[in-house]
């Protein structure tokens, strides 16, 4: 059984973009900002906390922990879940994007993919596990159908 993480994903959200916020104003590269960016963000930012908050949503509905790795009471495949094995993540990444938006440089999109990575790598990866060993054929079934990401 995989141990408790100490660094949930939000921390990693939230490190993410100090770090796009550290290389817009210290590497300002290609900016692209402009009010119809800013409002793309804001409006994406939304839908990105809309799809977490939905996601989280399916969970408490289901009855099952929301904190990666806690033991899953329930394999939730409704709603977001549908359509990606990972709304909340996706989520996260929604907002990135809509604050890479808002930044308006190509420097603040740099720290994204390395967030993903640090989901895929750190969570996903061993949440998939941890949902097999417990679900077993009807997690597989699940994970033959919907992917990972979208």
């Amino acid at each position: 059984m995989e141990q408790k993480r100490k660094i949930v994903p939000p921390v990693y959200l939230l490190l993410t973009l100090a770090a796009m916020a550290g290389l817009h104003y210290l590497l300002p590269i290609a900016r692209f900002g402009s009010d119809i960016c800013t409002y793309a963000g804001i409006v994406t930012i939304a839908l990105g906390v809309s799809i977490t908050v939905a996601a989280a949503g399916g969970f408490w509905k289901a009855g099952t922990p929301v904190v990666p790795f806690e033991k899953s009471t329930a394999l939730v495949t409704g709603g977001l879940f549908r359509y990606t094995r990972n709304p909340m993540y996706l989520g996260m990444i929604v907002v990135l994007i809509g604050a890479g938006l808002i930044f308006g440089s190509a420097g603040a999109l740099i720290p994204i993919p390395l967030f993903a990575w640090i989901i895929v790598t750190r969570f996903i990866r061993g949440e998939e596990n941890f949902l097999q060993e417990i679900f077993g054929d009807e997690y597989l079934a699940y994970k033959r159908k919907v992917r990972r990401w979208l």
